[in-house]
Formats: C-alpha cells, structure tokens, sequence
C-alpha cells in the first residue's frame, strides 16, 4: 500500500470519527459539513428514519435525538475501497442510546458511504444506513 492510499484511508477513517462525534455531541454544523450540498442521505432502514437530503435530515436528526439523554456512535471494521478521488464505506456501527427516563436502547448496522475528495478532506456524497438489529426501542407507546 502506497504512502498516498494510507493517507486517503486516515483521513476516512477520521471522516467517520467526526461523524459519529457530530452526532453524539448533537452538533449540526458538524455533522452538515460532512456531506456535499447534493448529498442523500437514508436512513430508513432505522425506527422511524426518513431519507433526503442534509439539511432536512440534520433537522430530523436535531428532533430525533432530543429523545436520549446521552448516546455513544461506535464505528468499526471499515471496509474501504478507494478509486481517485471516489471512495465507497463500509462500516459497522454500535449505537447503545439512554432515553431521558433511563431505558436504554441499542442498534447496530452498517452505514454505507459513497465519499467523494473536496478541497476540505472527504465528504459524503451518499449515506445509506442499513440497520441490522434494534432492542429497547419502544413500540405501540409503550
């Protein structure tokens, strides 16, 4: 692997740190640069998640979240694949979540990126969440 193949997969695997931190501190600003203007963003595969564009996910995200009181993105076992200035990300995340009255809830999936090289690092040009499993989260307003 070349000096330039390792800086790209650094850079990435920053990329995904940024966007788990984004989303746990619960900064938009954040979490919106990560993406191109034109990005779409899916998160339908997740309890109650909707796909579209970045800022309208980043307000759904701002309201989905006021449901836990704390939560903690866990990213791992990155498959990479990088062509130029593309790049296509393969990730599994861990999200354990604490619900302001302490129940807790869990999920776990993948999220597959399609990153693309800017002047300002690499973004996300296309972000499909595929959730593989959920425990806690309530149903029928229980």
């Amino acid at each position: 692997m070349d000096d330039a193949t390792l800086r790209d997969r650094i850079e990435i695997s920053d990329f995904l740190t940024r966007y788990a931190d984004a989303v746990d501190r619960e900064q938009w600003d954040q979490w919106i640069s990560l993406f191109t203007e034109d990005a779409h963003i899916d998160y339908t595969s997740a309890p109650g998640g909707i796909a579209g564009g970045r800022d309208e996910i980043a307000a759904w995200l701002a309201e989905s979240m006021k449901l836990f009181s704390s939560t903690q993105h866990l990213i791992s076992n990155q498959d990479v694949t990088i062509d130029g200035d593309t790049a296509r990300v393969r990730a599994m995340f861990y999200n354990p979540m604490r619900f302001e009255g302490g129940d807790m809830f869990f999920c776990g999936g993948w999220y597959n990126h399609d990153l693309v090289r800017t002047a300002d690092g690499w973004r996300s040009r296309r972000l499909v969440e595929e959730t593989a499993w959920v425990d806690g989260f309530p149903t029928n307003g229980s």
